[in-house]
């Protein structure tokens, strides 16, 4: 079987992004092609990492659905017009 999966080169090893079906140490065939230059200047790593400095753990989900329930309006009802408006 052939397939084709997205994996991350970490440490001197692949780690698949998706479930693969395979038995523990059975021998495949790994195609490696790295993204276009354009598909990596999609992610930001320095902003990725800023977000990570600036996260705080002692604040619950709960406490954050709360805050953004008080925002008044509705995303849906916004994208909703936007498409509209096209």
């Amino acid at each position: 079987m052939t397939r084709t999966i997205q994996a991350i080169y970490e440490k001197g090893a692949f780690h698949p992004l998706e479930p693969v079906n395979c038995r523990e140490r059975e021998r495949v065939s790994l195609t490696v092609e790295s993204p276009a230059p354009e598909e990596e200047a999609v992610l930001d790593d320095e902003f990725l990492a800023y977000c990570e400095s600036q996260a705080d753990s002692s604040i619950s989900l709960e406490a954050v659905r709360q805050a953004l329930a008080k925002i008044p309006g509705s995303l849906v009802d916004d994208i909703r017009a936007e498409r509209d408006e096209g």
